[in-house]
């Protein structure tokens, strides 16, 4: 074990848990802790936002998989981006104009039910139901990511190394709920920014220049400098549908409906849409240039590329920074994650069905003992240590993307979206995902997303508009939106 390692780790979790204490002292209601009080500035929103999304991923799951087949995956990159930048263009002020006008609707499922004015609490209930299942499963997906670190880090144990990142992660989200989370995030964004533009301009340096690393790569195989080898038309289709999930993701939703007001959402976009670009660009020249630093002793697990070139190229204290980079990937989504479902179990489900005469105190609470409670059954998830981040991560971000993309899409911007169609396009995307992953291996080699997403849509549209039309009412508040 690296004592500068170590030391810089330390240092990075104390500094982590400070900020959840600082954000524990002014958190005082439920919409404190779900949303922030809705006053995130736009560059706080933006970095948090592209932090809670990428997660370990971005340091672990993509360069493994640029490292293990080549520049092919660049697509996923590709697809990712054209759809956050839509979600942003087109989904972000809208949804906290509604969220503010339905009722103060501090979480999506809150909102759904809102926007459609369900008495009958079904849409709530299915869709908190639908987000405790995949992100237990996506938080899961960080858990073994943040073993994965801690692991090759420390020498720790796989198991030993859970319960190390799952700790660190739980305790400042117990404490600080959104604001805790959304600090934490800008901070994380920016480490994770800086590291993925160093290892791989380090590493290319180190390696004689771009010209010999082509060389390196191009000598192990011919095929992984394209960006078309061994992939169909079909396959590319399926690596840019990636980006249909952005529409879906409750986390990433919630900074749109937290951030200080509609205004700010353009100068957000382009905080967020720059910052992920240079990062996805970062993530792939990564797994790409490990090819050659790896080349006559190939790493065992790819998705340890980026630990492997901080360990390989850097000195201890430079490499504790690098790496506490990949613990803040993965700590930026999982303090999301579980927020999120706490905000299910607290505010849609035990306020909203079990007891609606809650004290807000209480119900802050309740949140915290959520936290602690899906952290424990994502756990029991990541036990096994032939789990693969890329893996978990890929099922639950099909799982919500097809689940809720149709549902938030249609729902702020059609005016003849109705409840019926919403809850039916939801159970038929998400039931989709589940069933298209179930396939023995897979069907035509499609992401799950994409059969997902086009199934909730037109489930949604086609009840929507063949079923009874929204109530007068309805439609006047979506015109006033």
């Amino acid at each position: 074990m690296s004592i500068p390692t170590l030391i810089t780790f330390l240092v990075y979790l104390v500094g982590m848990l400070a900020l959840g204490f600082a954000a524990y002292r002014i958190t005082r209601s439920l919409s404190d802790y779900l949303l922030g009080g809705r006053r995130l500035g736009p560059v706080v929103a933006a970095l948090s936002a592209g932090a809670s999304d990428m997660s370990g991923w971005l340091l672990l799951g993509l360069p493994g998989a640029v490292y293990a087949a080549g520049l092919s995956q660049v697509w996923i990159a590709f697809g990712l981006i054209v759809g956050a930048y839509l979600n942003w263009r087109f989904i972000a002020a809208r949804l906290r104009r509604y969220t503010e006008l339905a009722r103060d609707s501090l979480t999506l499922p809150d909102f759904l039910e809102n926007r459609f004015h369900d008495k009958t609490r079904t849409l709530r209930i299915v869709s908190s139901l639908v987000i405790l299942f995949f992100f237990t499963v996506y938080a899961a997906a960080g858990l073994v990511g943040g073993a994965i670190l801690f692991e090759k880090s420390f020498g720790l144990d796989y198991h030993t190394a859970l319960m190390v990142a799952t700790g660190a992660i739980v305790a400042y989200t117990f404490l600080g709920g959104f604001l805790a989370v959304s600090w934490t995030d800008m901070v994380q964004g920016m480490l994770m920014l800086a590291a993925l533009l160093v290892v791989p301009v380090i590493a290319i340096v180190e390696l004689g220049g771009w010209g010999e690393t082509i060389d390196r790569i191009a000598g192990q195989d011919a095929a992984y400098p394209d960006f078309f080898a061994g992939i169909s038309v079909l396959s590319i289709i399926s690596l840019t549908a990636w980006g249909l999930g952005y529409f879906g993701q409750p986390h990433i939703l919630a900074r749109f409906m937290a951030v200080r007001s509609s205004e700010d959402v353009p100068t957000a976009r382009f905080v967020a849409m720059t910052w992920m670009s240079f990062s996805l660009l970062g993530a792939v020249l990564t797994g790409f240039v490990a090819v050659a630093v790896f080349a006559e002793r190939p790493l065992p697990n790819p998705e340890t590329a980026f630990i492997g070139l901080t360990q390989e190229l850097f000195n201890p204290w430079v490499a504790g920074v690098l790496l506490a980079a990949v613990l803040a990937a993965i700590m930026s989504t999982v303090d999301s994650q579980l927020l999120v479902c706490s905000s299910a179990l607290a505010e849609d489900l035990y306020r909203g069905v079990v007891r609606r005469g809650a004290s807000e105190k209480e119900l802050v609470w309740i949140s915290r003992g959520a936290v602690i409670g899906v952290a424990l059954v994502a756990l029991g998830i990541a036990l096994d240590p032939e789990s693969r981040v890329l893996e978990l991560v890929a099922y639950a971000w099909a799982g919500f993307g097809a689940g809720f993309g149709p549902a938030v899409i249609l729902s702020v911007l059609w005016r003849r979206a109705t409840r019926n169609g919403t809850l039916a396009g939801m159970l038929a995307g998400a039931a989709a995902v589940v069933v298209w992953a179930g396939l023995e291996g897979g069907v035509f080699d499609v992401y799950e997303i994409l059969p997902g997403f086009l199934a909730g849509l037109a489930v949604n549209a086609t009840v929507s508009l063949f079923g009874r039309p929204p109530r007068p009412e309805i439609t006047a508040e979506f015109d006033r939106v």
